[in-house]
């Protein structure tokens, strides 16, 4: 995730949450919603300036590589 778009991830809750409130949803089940989002939304967040999967093949290429070496 980039912090470029996190503007726009702020203006596409806004609209979610208006709509919502246009529907006819009541806030306690929004905010309900929001507290079960939390976690998953806070784990993207600070998991995404990490740089993704790419290190984990690497490691696994190395050990495999490794092993006829040695034997």
């Amino acid at each position: 995730m980039k912090r470029q778009h996190l503007g726009l991830y702020a203006i596409a809750l806004a609209i979610l949450i208006a709509g919502l409130a246009l529907a006819g949803v009541p806030l306690q089940t929004m905010l309900f919603g929001l507290f079960v989002l939390a976690c998953p939304l806070m784990m993207m967040f600070m998991m995404g300036g990490h740089g993704g999967h790419g290190g984990s093949d690497k490691q696994e290429d190395d050990h495999h590589t490794a092993g006829p070496r040695d034997g």
